[in-house]
């Protein structure tokens, strides 16, 4: 008997059909040889703090006791409820497969989890936990769920062992994010006193958020002056745009070269018209398909990427999490059998053998996203499933389409005098060929028709405009910054969908040596964790960040928690060496390790010295009111006193203020000597500049004391008069 164990239950069904005539049993089916049975997605989950470092009194309650906590061995349990009570219905389905495993008849047992990383570890914990003896165990990898591919899968299964550095990445990446999920979401919130949640990549992908709104927030549009001519020429208006700019200072500049560009006069130098095959765009990554669907139809992430899990699931499309938008070329003969099938209903389609389709250098596990053999009539799906499915579809026809896409493109050297050289571009579409099958957009412009020697009437002058601001990050413009979050977004929006002719390597090179940030199975549910933990939000297809945001950013930062791209790249490169084979997975944990280690260390050459900035844990007592003489606390963001409900006492100072943290230490000379020690850091709301400061107590409340203007000169800028910030008010109801 060969005992196959899938992911999850719609998975074995699929493979159930692959085989054939399989008989129903209690929990798993049987028949033709095979015993096929399934997970829950995740049956094993890895074990809590508290059974590496228990309480003394037995308690789960959180505390810094236990912290920061570094298995020797990770362990991983049966996966509880939310109730934290073992999971009936995972207790028996893991003795069912317990059961089967250590049948007499089982002579193999094959690990049938999704193809990724994440699905090899899931099985490969049901049988370590499970197999009493050792038996051989094989790999079934399904790049689809249709019948034919399930069965030619069963007949081309390799190893397992040839899968163990995906499962030893997959292992080293859980262990990383439990270490940074565990240990700082904890800390962080013994720290402010409200749940906040820290992970590996939710914390770059907020805190890219946050960077950009507050950039829109105090972006402060400047003027400047263009030098534009908009003339009529042969009835056409023909736009010159200089590329010299003038700031808002420099008009006169502006109004003299405009005098001598106008009394040069422009003259058409060259026109040259070429004509053209325009490639469609490439095939589908998940992102690149999730970007579409965003911009298109305002679906979120998640939404489109369970319609598409359902549509991979229902054997209509291959296997949705990945990242390359090309094609093995093991799977020309695939291809061409799908072609086929295009052309019974009627699509002009005709199999390309072309590097820019096929091209196995940039396929990590899985090939572009396509449609399979089996295609659905519009009554089989949703409205939405409709959708995806024929964006998919209608991708793969532009790219096998049998009509060329003919174009004519015209490019015009305008002159003036000897002084700048203008270049018009535009493009007229002559045979529609895949356009009539894929979206497609012209943005070339008409051009005027214009011949070499053709005088151009100009008339220049300066035209004031204003700056913009950046723009929210949208689906599409988040999505390539966690692709490659070193590269500039400028170039990343010129791509847009990507003509197949595009240089892409450096976008590949990322995704190889584990620049981005995620990977195209996780990013979707992280994004979506911080959508419902009130961190982000998403308004059709724009995201923005929310309080909780803010307050999650602003605490890390406070808190010295270093969780940027720059950290989360490094991470990631050190999982891809895992997967490559050249770091160990123990190695990888170390260096996550190392990072959480220095957010606990007094001493850190990264860090001022703590007290500088400490700003105690919440619920500490941090000493007697001034005013009425009850405590003061440290609550979610600002110290103050306890006896509000009792005398009405509203005494309290923020935790940050202009930037800049208040320890508990200065907290604690306010409150017994009048006054705090004179501080660096602190950063004008209005200006944006830097200031030196103390805090004094002035009729009971606690305002800021300048340094002496003639002797901070030397020592830090002060902040003009009328510009000082004042002290926030306590919350209301405190």
């Amino acid at each position: 008997m060969i005992l196959i164990i899938a992911e999850k239950p719609s998975l074995a069904r699929n493979i159930a059909a692959g085989i054939g005539q399989l008989q129903r049993r209690d929990g798993y089916l049987e028949g033709q040889g095979y015993l096929v049975t399934w997970a829950f997605g995740h049956l094993f989950s890895l074990c809590d703090i508290e059974t590496y470092n228990p309480q003394p009194d037995g308690s789960t309650r959180w505390t810094m006791q236990n912290l920061p906590c570094f298995p020797q061995e990770f362990r991983f349990e049966l996966r509880r409820g939310i109730d934290k009570k073992p999971d009936s219905g995972v207790i028996k389905q893991f003795n069912i497969i317990r059961s089967l495993c250590n049948r007499p008849d089982v002579e193999t047992i094959v690990n049938a989890g999704d193809a990724d990383r994440e699905g090899e570890i899931i099985v490969r914990l049901c049988i370590q936990n499970a197999l009493k003896e050792p038996k051989p165990q094989k790999r079934l990898w399904l790049p689809d769920q249709t019948p034919q591919t399930v069965a030619a899968a069963l007949r081309d299964m390799k190893d397992e062992n040839e899968y163990d550095l995906l499962a030893a990445e997959g292992f080293a990446r859980t262990y990383i994010d439990w270490l940074y999920g565990v240990n700082l979401t904890r800390y962080a919130t013994l720290k402010t006193g409200t749940l906040l949640r820290v992970g590996r990549v939710i914390i770059p992908i907020v805190k890219a958020i946050y960077d950009r709104d507050f950039s829109i927030r105090k972006f402060v549009p400047d003027v400047y002056f263009a030098v534009v001519s908009r003339e009529k020429t042969n009835g056409e208006v023909v736009e010159l745009i200089s590329k010299n700019k003038f700031d808002k200072q420099q008009k006169a500049d502006a109004d003299a070269l405009c005098v001598r560009y106008n009394a040069v006069g422009a003259v058409v130098t060259a026109v040259k018209n070429k004509q053209e095959t325009l490639f469609a765009g490439k095939l589908y990554s998940l992102s690149k398909l999730q970007n579409v669907l965003g911009k298109k139809y305002k679906m979120s992430m998640q939404e489109s990427l369970a319609i598409v899990q359902g549509l991979y699931e229902k054997g209509y499309l291959t296997y949705p999490r990945t990242n390359s938008e090309y094609l093995a070329t093991a799977e020309k003969d695939k291809i061409r059998q799908i072609l086929a099938g295009c052309q019974k209903i009627g699509y002009p389609v005709r199999f390309k053998d072309s590097k820019y389709i096929f091209d196995d250098s940039k396929i990590e596990s899985h090939s572009a996203l396509t449609p399979t053999y089996k295609i659905p009539q519009k009554n089989q799906l949703t409205e939405k499933e409709m959708q995806v499915y024929s964006t998919v579809f209608r991708r793969f026809v532009a790219v096998f389409c049998a009509e060329d896409c003919v174009v004519s493109r015209t490019e015009i050297t305008i002159d003036v005098g000897n002084l700048e050289t203008f270049t018009l571009k535009g493009m007229t579409v002559l045979e529609k060929g895949w356009t009539k099958y894929d979206d497609f957009t012209q943005k070339d412009k008409i051009l005027p028709a214009l011949k070499k020697g053709d005088a151009v009437n100009i008339r220049f002058e300066p035209v004031q405009k204003e700056t913009t601001p950046p723009r929210h990050y949208t689906i599409e413009t988040l999505n390539n910054y966690l692709k490659n979050p070193f590269k500039e977004e400028k170039n990343a929006a010129k791509e847009g969908d990507g003509n197949m002719g595009e240089d892409d390597a450096a976008d590949y090179r990322a995704i190889f040596e584990g620049l981005e940030l995620g990977t195209e199975a996780t990013r979707t549910g992280i994004i979506d964790n911080a959508r419902k933990s009130g961190y982000i939000d998403l308004k059709k297809d724009v995201y923005s960040i929310l309080p909780g945001g803010e307050f999650l950013i602003e605490s890390l930062v406070q808190m010295r928690i270093n969780m940027d791209k720059y950290k989360t790249s490094e991470l990631g490169q050190a999982l891809k060496k895992v997967y490559h084979g050249t770091l160990s997975v123990r190695d990888s944990v170390k260096l996550a390790e190392a990072e959480i280690a220095a957010v606990f260390s007094n001493q850190s050459d990264e860090m001022q010295k703590k007290e500088d900035h400490d700003t105690g844990f919440f619920g500490d007592v941090i000493g007697k009111c001034p005013v009425c003489g009850h405590e003061i606390k440290r609550f979610r963001n600002f110290y103050g006193c306890t006896g509000y409900q009792e005398t009405g006492c509203r005494f309290s100072i923020n935790t940050v203020i202009c930037g800049r943290a208040i320890p508990v230490s200065q907290v604690k000379k306010l409150i017994g000597e009048g006054k705090t020690d004179f501080m660096d850091g602190f950063v004008s709301a209005k200006s944006g500049k830097p200031f030196r400061a103390a805090f004094k107590l002035e009729n009971g409340k606690a305002v800021f004391d300048f340094p002496p203007r003639e002797t901070s000169v030397s020592r830090a800028t002060v902040i003009p008069e009328g510009e000082e910030p004042p002290l926030p008010e306590p919350p209301e109801g405190y």
